[in-house]
């Protein structure tokens, strides 16, 4: 294993590798084209590199990722397995078709995805486990109350929130401690840093980062002649639509000549600007690959001076972005936008 740097996930959550791996894409979010031999490469791969953080949801490839990281896992050095911490999500309810139905924070709900997902990862706990969206029609005292009574049971070490508010957040924290917020944070998503970001402080609660290369769209790899398969989210992303695409790569564009300055790729001067937005903040990078990857972890060797992200700044300023993150229809289940 290599010696990469750590942070702390809040006050009360784990110590963990400064960089997650996030894996989803594993999983046929984004089309086709998903290779598992590759997939358990790479996540082998982060393991040995010293990454600790995998994260996840129940309903990724609906428990094909659990799987997958489960598989993983069994087939890993012992040492690297004992190391590895899981970040889980649940509640999205989904139908045969792909669908999306709603989610569901009922505390029965809560146990019930739990044991599937310790099932399917093979293990004995979760170490952080959360909501995927704040269930509207459920307090979340009762979804995160749920999960407390999952720690005492010895299946969960810790709370998690996904997408929560301010307001929902101070009302999770006041009926037991919470680890971490995962939210979306990325140089042309910067909405954290309107509220959510100084609550989260303020309680003791770390950030982990998913987006940070806006699902490719951010990374330097990402043209505007890409065919998506209708399967992929970017399909409907509006981000990835039309003139909101054009306008976007050329904010990419202007990143790329500070990045070439620097000798580093683009991703890894997006990577490198949300690892300097605080110590409290571990970003996840959606490797599929060995050489996506590689890059992605480039980014802890990236460091970024006073100059340097002002030249960032001017570059891709707050609010810069054409389009939301997420189609209308998914952006009304963020309680983080509300």
């Amino acid at each position: 294993m290599n010696a990469i740097p750590t942070r702390s996930l809040g006050t009360s959550g784990p110590r963990t590798s400064a960089l997650g791996l996030g894996c989803m894409g594993m999983s046929g979010m984004y089309g086709g084209g998903v290779n598992r031999a590759e997939s358990i490469a790479t996540i082998h791969a982060a393991l040995d590199a010293g990454v600790t953080l995998l994260d996840t949801g129940d309903f990724y490839g609906m428990g094909h990722n659990e799987l997958l990281i489960g598989e993983a896992l069994r087939t890993a050095p012992a040492g690297a397995r004992e190391r590895a911490l899981t970040s889980v999500k649940f509640g999205a309810m989904r139908d045969p078709d792909n669908g999306w139905s709603g989610y569901d924070g009922r505390p029965a709900a809560v146990k019930n995805f739990a044991a599937y997902s310790l099932q399917r990862l093979g293990t004995d706990h979760i170490d952080i486990y959360r909501i995927a969206r704040v269930d509207p029609d459920v307090p979340i005292e009762e979804t995160v109350g749920a999960i407390a009574e999952l720690i005492q049971a010895g299946h969960v070490r810790h709370v998690g929130l996904s997408e929560a508010g301010a307001g929902t957040i101070r009302r999770a924290a006041a009926v037991t401690p919470v680890a971490d917020l995962q939210i979306e944070y990325s140089l042309i998503s910067r909405g954290i840093e309107d509220e959510i970001l100084s609550t989260v402080r303020e309680l003791g609660i770390g950030v982990t980062a998913y987006g940070v290369l806006s699902r490719g769209l951010i990374s330097g790899h990402f043209t505007h002649d890409r065919a998506l398969s209708p399967t992929d989210f970017r399909a409907v992303s509006p981000r990835f639509q039309g003139d909101n695409l054009q306008h976007n790569l050329g904010l990419v564009e202007s990143l790329r000549k500070i990045a070439e300055q620097k000798g580093v790729s683009v991703a890894q001067i997006a990577i490198a600007w949300v690892l300097s937005r605080g110590e409290d903040i571990v970003p996840l990078v959606g490797a599929r690959r060995r050489d996506r990857l590689t890059e992605a972890l480039g980014a802890l060797d990236v460091t970024l001076d006073a100059d340097d992200l002002a030249a960032v700044e001017r570059a891709v300023p707050a609010g810069a972005a054409a389009g939301d993150r997420y189609p209308a229809g998914q952006m009304t289940h963020l309680d983080s936008e509300r």
